[in-house]
């Protein structure tokens, strides 16, 4: 963790950064919100935010440029009323947690999201027939030249695992409103959401989570095991036996294998039922081989 409140990587430091910059990155000790980093960056560098992880994939050239992580910084939680005023950092399952202790009912689904709010922003997640907008108040995010945005839910344009805000935005924080609700209904929904995600995903392998959108009307695991496709696999990486819209890194997989699967996936399920699966893992940076990375 870095004195900044968030964190940056290069090829120096983090394989999850592939090219080596040209020049040194800025030093700013005193830098406490990225807005003051972004500012200062020459803007022909490439740059990335990420949370943890979760529904992500980095291909094996790694990230271009410059990769952002929000620390401990920017995971603050602060209950109030019917509302929690959080950090973009913050992990969906300790809001949903925070939230429950306030007695504010209506985020229980996040404790069913794997990932961080910003993340939750970037792609309007959701799960167990709620989504983030269905809770969100306001955003706050900083645009690649510094600037601060702070705006309402209707301005971001969500609709189905999507959001119109500018690519360059990261997320920072958000308002999220629930409803008064007694504690001990909101731990008992927590409770059914954690079993029933034990009882269907495969949550203690190695995987991206779910790897397609549900196309208008179907459901992407319905589509990939009718097109045959459950234990399919690609080198290291397959098609989960237990739920055929998540990909497994048996142990050996390589990003190219699992995007590789995916394609392959895609392609079956497009010959079987004429409906193209679109990705909701979100797939970063280049692939082996590709572009120079030299100093």
């Amino acid at each position: 963790m870095s004195d900044m409140g968030f964190e940056l990587s290069d090829l120096a430091t983090s394989m999850t950064s592939s090219i080596a910059l040209k020049e040194p990155l800025p030093d700013f000790p005193a830098a406490t919100h990225p807005g003051e980093f972004l500012k200062a960056l020459p803007a022909h560098i490439p740059v990335t935010a990420i949370g943890v992880g979760s529904n992500l994939l980095v291909r094996d050239g790694g990230i271009p440029g410059v990769t952002i992580r929000l620390g401990r910084g920017f995971a603050d939680m602060e209950p109030g009323g019917t509302e929690v005023r959080v950090g973009a950092g913050a992990l969906d399952y300790n809001v949903a947690l925070a939230a429950g202790q306030a007695g504010i009912a209506g985020l229980e689904f996040l404790s069913g999201v794997p990932g961080t709010i910003g993340g939750g922003l970037r792609m309007n997640a959701g799960a167990y027939g709620s989504e983030i907008k269905d809770v969100l108040v306001e955003a706050a995010a900083v645009d690649r030249a510094g600037a601060i945005h702070r705006v309402p839910a209707a301005e971001l344009g969500l609709s189905y695992r999507h959001s119109e805000a500018p690519t360059d935005w990261i997320f920072t924080g958000a308002l999220l409103r629930g409803e008064l609700g007694d504690r001990q209904q909101i731990a008992q929904r927590m409770a059914e959401i954690q079993a029933a995600r034990e009882a269907s995903q495969p949550i203690r392998a190695r995987t991206g989570g779910s790897t397609f959108a549900n196309p208008p009307g179907d459901h992407a695991w319905r589509l990939i095991d009718a097109a045959g496709c459950r234990g399919l696999m690609r080198g290291g990486a397959m098609v989960s036996e237990k739920h055929t819209n998540f990909l497994i890194n048996t142990g050996t997989a390589t990003a190219a294998d699992i995007e590789g699967l995916g394609e392959e996936v895609r392609r079956r399920v497009h010959a079987q039922s004429g409906i193209v699966l679109e990705w909701e893992i979100r797939r970063v940076g280049r692939h082996a081989g590709e572009g120079p990375c030299a100093r």
